[in-house]
């Protein structure tokens, strides 16, 4: 199906510049600007995004010209020979998603030392530019392979998408200047060599997709979507050259997208990927396409996702297993998937308006986004295991070369995941409410100022610690408008009560309200925050007969640290119709001490063996998982064995 005509049909040919990392063309629902949003620093998302600025940003920085990456740019200005290059072929990403993440801290909270790092680190970058707008430090240069010689795993499409996002989150945020020239340049060097005609071929990290839809509805340029829609379209066809130990589907180059029924493979690779193919299916109205991503999405989140919302249970290809391949100790979970995730999950709710897809974001972001950064936002973890057997070693101030060490780590081999995180924190205001023609959603509950479709709302809460959330009305629109509030799937006796009127009960989904609001409304949402038991399916064999704590919108879990001495989490059950109770923003919950036998040298198998001694109950704290590990080396588990 050729769908060129249609794409050049659906850009504008000047696009209004809105600060906001995605804006589909014609939306009835668009998420709101990273500039409508004050988030109280003293709340939980607030708090996150003030450490993310004055310390994670830096923390990259200082890292990318310690390891050598930046300097990687200057060699290649100076037109140098490179001998041995430092990082992997995907380095140059890390400097374009740091960019993007200063471009929309920048945005929220000029600051001039900011700004001046900003342009410096630009200008870096745009002077090792080719003329024709190759931008690559890898490839294309003295000393280094030719360029495009490596599609599979040379990641130069990828690189160039980062920097294209980069520049996009600078151009949304009222500045047409360097870097964005060196996007645009960048961009339109990729649709002259890879355009009709060009070569036929995709990247084997997918992300390039994402960019160019993103960069053409932002610069009013149709010829980005057309080479987005292209290499979609490509994809599938088994053309890259596949590595030992890897297959077609970890590039996702095994089936067609539109063919395709779940995620699988690489899973970063998979969400950039359908993220950019929905994309090229709202701008192209292929509801074929759409439909695919669609199907894709829900099997993918009924049998392939954590109970944390993260995403892949294979450490060998960071990918998806099998469905109810869902280990607890293997799952891997890798931070960035949790970012692709929420990417793909936001866009599926900008087209639909659905509120599955708010819920899935909300998941995600409490309990892997928050859960990467250490509190002083100068350590992350990468992988995101629920299922700790052996505490973590320190990682010291080196570069941790394992993904899945137990403890956050200030530096990676492969770092991806420290600047996906920033950015995302830089940009969290864009996904905390939407507008439309009838009014504004509240999506995510954070404390704060909401400026958008009319309305100033002030947000008074403590979630998730509580449940209460109070939006007093600072201003409104004239005439009737709707404010829809999204009541969590998990919210099974929610309240709303609007001014003076009594509390009413709202099922989970949109509660709406709609009515002439004046300046002084009050709206005040309750949330069920007690703990809650949470069974897995039986079909998901790595946790049968386990159970897990939640509290509201959080995850717990069971550390070491929390037990008594000489107790290990080996040792620890749940009896049957325990209950949780509150404690903090944790959870108490009744368990016992079984101390199993076990013979030295023999298999751990054989006849059903008894206890070595008597059980004794012993009281669980439970905390955030997103806490886990944050005092200190400890083992960890999130489902813990139930005994009647």
């Amino acid at each position: 199906m050729t769908l060129s005509a249609s794409v050049a049909d659906q850009l504008p040919d000047a696009v209004v510049a809105i600060a906001a990392p995605v804006r589909p063309t014609g939306s009835a629902t668009h998420g709101v600007a990273v500039t409508d949003v004050r988030l109280d620093p003293d709340g939980f998302w607030g708090g996150r995004q003030a450490v993310n600025s004055a310390a994670t940003l830096e923390h990259c920085l200082r890292w990318m010209e310690r390891l050598g990456w930046l300097a990687n740019f200057d060699r290649v200005a100076r037109g140098e020979e490179t001998h041995e290059r430092p990082g992997w072929q995907f380095s140059d990403s890390e400097v374009y998603k740091l960019l993007e993440a200063m471009a929309w801290d920048l945005a929220r909270r000029p600051d001039e030392r900011l700004e001046a790092t900003f342009v410096a680190l630009v200008e870096r970058i745009g002077a090792a530019q080719d003329d024709d707008g190759y931008l690559n430090t890898a490839f294309g240069h003295p000393g280094l392979p030719p360029r495009y010689s490596d599609l599979a795993m040379g990641h130069e499409l990828y690189n160039a998408g980062h920097l294209i996002q980069a520049g996009v989150a600078r151009f949304r945020t009222g500045h047409d200047d360097r870097l964005v020239e060196i996007a645009r340049r960048a961009a339109d060097q990729i649709c002259e060599e890879f355009g009709e005609g060009g070569l036929d071929a995709v990247c084997g990290h997918p992300e390039i997709e994402v960019a160019l839809v993103e960069g053409g509805r932002a610069f009013g340029e149709r010829r980005y979507l057309e080479q987005a829609r292209l290499f979609v379209e490509r994809r599938g066809r088994g053309t890259l050259h596949v590595r030992p130990l890897l297959s077609a589907e970890y590039f996702q180059d095994d089936v067609p997208v539109r063919e395709a029924t779940v995620l699988r493979g690489h899973a970063v690779r998979a969400l950039y990927l359908t993220a950019g193919a929905l994309d090229v299916a709202v701008e192209t109205d292929d509801d074929e396409l759409f439909d695919a991503v669609t199907r894709q999405w829900e099997h993918t989140v009924a049998r392939r996702t954590y109970l944390t919302g993260g995403m892949g249970s294979r450490h060998q290809d960071e990918g998806f297993g099998d469905d109810w391949e869902l280990p607890a100790d293997r799952a891997y979970c890798e931070t960035c998937a949790g970012v692709g995730s929420v990417m793909l999950a936001w866009r599926l709710y900008l087209a639909t308006g659905e509120v599955r897809y708010a819920d899935l974001i909300e998941r995600t972001l409490f309990n892997v986004i928050a859960t990467s950064p250490s509190a002083d936002g100068t350590s992350f973890f990468y992988a995101n295991p629920l299922h700790q057997r052996e505490p973590g070693a320190p990682a010291g101030d080196g570069v941790n070369n394992r993904a899945e060490g137990g403890l956050r780590a200030p530096w990676f081999d492969v770092s991806c995941c420290p600047t996906n995180v920033a950015r995302t924190l830089a940009s969290f205001g864009s996904y905390v409410a939407s507008v439309d023609a009838e009014g504004l959603a509240l999506l995510q509950y954070a404390a704060g100022e909401v400026r958008a479709g009319g309305f100033v709302l002030d947000v008074d809460t403590a979630y998730p610690a509580e449940g209460t959330i109070r939006i007093r009305i600072v201003d409104a629109p004239v005439g009737e408008r709707r404010l829809r509030f999204r009541i969590p799937e998990w919210a099974v006796s929610a309240t709303l009560q609007v001014g003076e009127g009594a509390p009413v009960p709202v099922a989970p989904g949109w509660a709406d309200v709609t009515r002439t609001f004046v300046a002084g409304d009050l709206v005040v949402i309750e949330l069920p925050t007690a703990p809650r038991l949470t069974w897995p399916d039986p079909r998901i064999d790595g946790v049968r007969d386990t159970v897990a704590v939640e509290r509201g919108p959080l995850v717990l879990c069971l550390e070491s640290t929390d037990l008594p001495d000489g107790v290990t989490l080996d040792d620890v059950r749940v009896k049957a119709g325990a209950a949780p109770s509150s404690h903090g923003d944790g959870a108490r919950l009744a368990g016992s001490v079984d101390v199993l036998g076990s013979v030295d040298g023999a298999l751990p198998y054989g006849p059903r063996r008894g206890l070595a001694g008597q059980s004794r109950q012993v009281d669980l704290a439970l905390v955030p998982y997103h806490r886990w590990a944050e005092r200190g080396p400890a083992t960890m588990r999130v489902f813990l064995p139930v005994v009647d």
